[in-house]
This record gives structure tokens, C-alpha cells and sequence, in this order.
């Protein structure tokens, strides 16, 4: 038996293939409904059959020579090979690259592709997704009288088409779920402006949102927005918000700053 041949049964024994495992190997033959791989001491992978339907868009551009990664669904089949799937490789890598950016914390951009009730649809990496209005930028908040579903989804709509930059909220692999928030993407950039901010200090800024229990105010060039409730505006305009605009300059006074909530009074 020759130096190789002893060599590769070794790494066999030590390192055995696993069904599930994530392999990586050359191309070496194709043909027009397979693709062979070149494993090293793992042997010959074939794709084939529905695997190579459902990796039809992953080894289209692909040629002898390449590497390719894929999962292994079955150890031998009839003919001696390895049977590999690279969608399925494909779909596990993705999921922990999402693991990593959600444990660093880190911010993407997605772009958003559909609306309802709830918040605004996305994809990441070919993974639904989805945003909750109560994960949604202040900014981009709607501010719909009485809550009524369908002006909110259609307030909801015009972002479709639209980039926002997100974070990942928590996500479930086995059910194939992503929540993201964009609220939390812009989380650090806020706490680190309200530090410019203290309890008293009167500010400047525009109505952004008129509801039935108070008003939203915007200001500073960072966009801050805080709540104005009915209780901290003077009797004339809480009873009568009629006078009241968006986009209406008004001063008040900051009462509270909660983690990345701001309170303010137009008692002045």
C-alpha cells in the first residue's frame, strides 16, 4: 500500500465524513444533469437529481476546477459516491453568518419589499424577514389616528421599494423566522446625542405626529423625537389640538429622558 493511500485511511478514522457535515471540493466532471466533486480523503461528492434542480442558480456560472461547498445528505450511494446538496450548505452557512451579525450587533441594509398591519417585509440572504412597527425609527413611526389598520398599512406602504439599515431582533432557524428592528440600528448614535441633553433644557423642533393623546416633536440635526401627551400642554391646546400642524415649529421642555425615550412639555 503506497505513503497516499495509507495517509487518506488514517484521515478516515480520525475524521470519518458525517451526514450533515459541510464539505468543500473541486469540480471535476460535469454533466448535463450531475456535478462531481472532489472531496480529497473524503472521496468523490455528486450532485444530482433534485439536489442539482434546487442549486440550479448556485452552480450555473460554476466550472471544472472551481470549489464549491456542500452538505453531505447521504455517505454512498449505488455508485460509490458521496450525495451532496449545495443549497442545503448554502442555507447553513447563511444562517450563521445571520448568528454572527446578530451577536456582534452588527447593522445591515435591507430592502423592503412588502407591508401589512404588523410591519414591513424583507429578505436577508434569501430569509423572510420581518419588521414590527413598534421596531420601526420614530421617524418612520405612522402616526394614524385611532389606529385604524388600513390607514397604517397604507402609511406602511410607502416604504416598499425603500433601503432601511436594520439590525437582527431575534431570529428562529428552525421555523425560518427574522424579526429586525431599526429602532435598535440607531439606538447607540441616540444615547450618545442625548448626552448633549439634561432634564429642563428647552428645545426647538417640528411636529411630526398629532394623536388623540398628544403630539410628536422632532429636533436637533440628529433627528431626536420625543412625546408631548395632552397632559403637558397648556388647557387651550389639549382640549383643542385643531390649531395644531406638522411640520409646526414649537419649543418645549424636556421633563424626562428614558434609555432612548423622550418626554417634553410645552409648559414652559
Amino acid at each position: 500500500m503506497s505513503p497516499k493511500n495509507l495517509r487518506k485511511i488514517k484521515e478516515e478514522i480520525i475524521c470519518p465524513p458525517k451526514i450533515g457535515e459541510i464539505v468543500e471540493g473541486k469540480i471535476v466532471a460535469s454533466e448535463p444533469n450531475a456535478l462531481f466533486l472532489d472531496l480529497g480523503f473524503q472521496g468523490i461528492g455528486i450532485i444530482y437529481g433534485r439536489a442539482f434542480y434546487e442549486a440550479k442558480d448556485i452552480l450555473k456560472n460554476l466550472k471544472i476546477g472551481d470549489k464549491l461547498s456542500a452538505k453531505i445528505t447521504s455517505l454512498e450511494n449505488e455508485n460509490g459516491y458521496r450525495e451532496l446538496s449545495p443549497k442545503e450548505a448554502s442555507e447553513e452557512l447563511n444562517w450563521e453568518e445571520l448568528r454572527h451579525k446578530k451577536e456582534k450587533g452588527e447593522s445591515l441594509e435591507v430592502k423592503i419589499s412588502g407591508a401589512n398591519k404588523g410591519g414591513l417585509l424583507a429578505q436577508i440572504m434569501g430569509v423572510p424577514a420581518f419588521l414590527p412597527t413598534s421596531q420601526l425609527a420614530p421617524e418612520h413611526y405612522p402616526r394614524v389616528e385611532g389606529g385604524d389598520a388600513l390607514k397604517i398599512v397604507k402609511e406602511l406602504q410607502k416604504f416598499i421599494g425603500q433601503k432601511l439599515k436594520v439590525k437582527i431582533f431575534a431570529f428562529n432557524q428552525r421555523e425560518e423566522k427574522i424579526i429586525l428592528s431599526e429602532k435598535a440600528s440607531k439606538m447607540e448614535k441616540i444615547k450618545e446625542t442625548l448626552k448633549n441633553y439634561k432634564t429642563g433644557d428647552v428645545v426647538e423642533g417640528k411636529i411630526t405626529g398629532i394623536t388623540s393623546f398628544g403630539l410628536f416633536l422632532k429636533f436637533d440635526k440628529d433627528n431626536l423625537e420625543g412625546l408631548v401627551h395632552a397632559s403637558e400642554m397648556p388647557g387651550k391646546i389639549s382640549k383643542d389640538m385643531s390649531n395644531l400642524k406638522i411640520d409646526q415649529k414649537v419649543k418645549a421642555k424636556i421633563i424626562e429622558i428614558s434609555d432612548d425615550r423622550i418626554y417634553l412639555s410645552l409648559k414652559l
